[in-house]
């Protein structure tokens, strides 16, 4: 995909500096930058590099390279999935909310997984091995039991791998409805849910855009469990354990809680603000990635009209914030608007995303890369300074703050 290029002004729009400030960023390499072809006398500028810095600044950090790499920073390994950029998402090339319009998540499936073949054609329903209560209980019981009895991924051919990767997705949607059943996986769902018309159109959509995200936490961790050659199954509970946190997936939980403080307050913008005074954020609201507003977001609720109390407290928190809605909010907003369960927002988000896991989890095989293994920035005891207690005594914990591997 070819990059996208912007102008002066609207760098600094986006970076909120000072024109000279601009040139600095540019001149220190900061900020790719070339001559307009419409006007050689101006210059547009690397908008990924903008939203790079941007991200940054919003987050106030000064830190190393090496923690800038693994924390909304710099790339750590090379993909061709999926990209932001200029505030879109891409999957390979294509706008993910232009694929949204028509694609299921089956569609997605082969895009991301590269093959021509129907990965997903012919399989048969598997009866339900996975027990618990809830969704999210059934899905780590059923990605459990196939990381146990499912082979490794060495050695096997690819067309093998995509046809185990849509028989694993098919088994775990069944899980997380809680039966068996057949057709498209968002038909599945809406099935269950009792859902039809447009309302199982939001489901199909709301899952093409959960699909992948680029290297987030979770991707990363299944990169990592592929590479040591384990089964895709070993992958995607890696990703969902990853996923369930409150800072990823998890954050949908949050979300539905601040929903809930808001009806309780019957004032969500005065929730929001009693929130931001005891130094919390207001869950569903601002992305780093895309400092402009979520397009997933913006998507899903242009496909349906919320609720009045869910646009209400949309604008509420959008007044105080000065953030749009970002897509944990979109997920759950939906979720009230169409009345699914309350842990539907955390379902749809795991069912796109394990597409997206296994497409790296390919990937990560195909590269040839072999194991992913960083290093750590030591800043203990340099080697050889430790005193040894005597009898009875702690050892020291008095740290030299030496970088002993950079």
């Amino acid at each position: 995909m070819a990059a996208h290029w912007i102008t002066a002004e609207e760098a600094q729009a986006r970076l909120g500096v000072k024109l000279q400030t601009l040139y600095a960023y540019a001149s220190r390499g900061l900020i790719s930058n070339r001559s307009d072809n419409d006007d050689p006398r101006r210059s547009l500028y690397a908008a990924e590099d903008i939203n790079r810095l941007t991200v940054r600044k919003l987050r106030g950090r000064r830190a190393s390279v090496a923690h800038e790499a693994m924390s909304f920073g710099e790339p750590v390994l090379t993909s061709a999935i999926a990209t932001i950029s200029g505030g879109r998402l891409y999957y390979r090339g294509h706008d993910a909310t232009v694929l949204a319009e028509t694609q299921s998540l089956e569609d997605i499936a082969k895009l991301l997984w590269d093959c021509a073949e129907e990965p997903f054609t012919g399989l048969n329903p598997h009866p339900v091995m996975a027990a618990g209560p809830d969704s999210r209980t059934r899905a780590f019981s059923i990605l459990a039991h196939r990381a146990a009895t499912d082979a490794a991924i060495s050695g096997r051919s690819d067309k093998a791998l995509r046809r185990e990767a849509a028989s694993l997705i098919s088994d775990l949607v069944d899980a997380m409805c809680g039966q068996s059943r057949t057709g498209p996986l968002h038909e599945r769902l809406a099935r269950t849910w009792r859902v039809e018309g447009a309302k199982a159109d939001a489901i199909r959509r709301a899952l093409v855009l959960t699909a992948d995200h680029e290297l987030n936490a979770s991707t990363f961790a299944a990169r990592v469990t592929a590479s040591t050659g384990a089964t895709l199954a070993a992958g995607a509970l890696a990703g969902l354990a990853t996923l369930s946190g409150p800072l990823h997936g998890g954050m949908t939980a949050q979300v539905t809680a601040f929903i809930a403080e808001a009806r309780r307050a019957s004032d969500p913008r005065a929730a929001a603000m009693q929130r931001l005074a005891q130094g919390l954020e207001v869950p569903g609201f601002g992305h780093p990635l895309y400092p402009l507003g979520d397009p997933r977001a913006a998507a899903i609720g242009g496909s349906i009209r919320y609720t009045d109390e869910m646009l209400g407290i949309q604008r509420a928190c959008e007044g105080v914030t000065g953030a749009p809605p970002n897509l944990d909010f979109a997920l759950v907003a939906m979720g009230r608007t169409l009345s699914l369960p309350a842990d539907a927002p955390f379902a749809l988000f795991t069912i796109g995303r394990v597409v997206g896991w296994v497409a790296h989890m390919l990937e990560q095989r195909s590269s040839g890369a072999g194991l992913i293994r960083p290093r750590a920035r030591y800043v203990g005891l340099a080697p050889g300074d430790a005193a040894v207690p005597a009898p009875g005594e702690a050892a020291s914990t008095r740290s030299l703050g030496v970088l002993v591997d950079g």
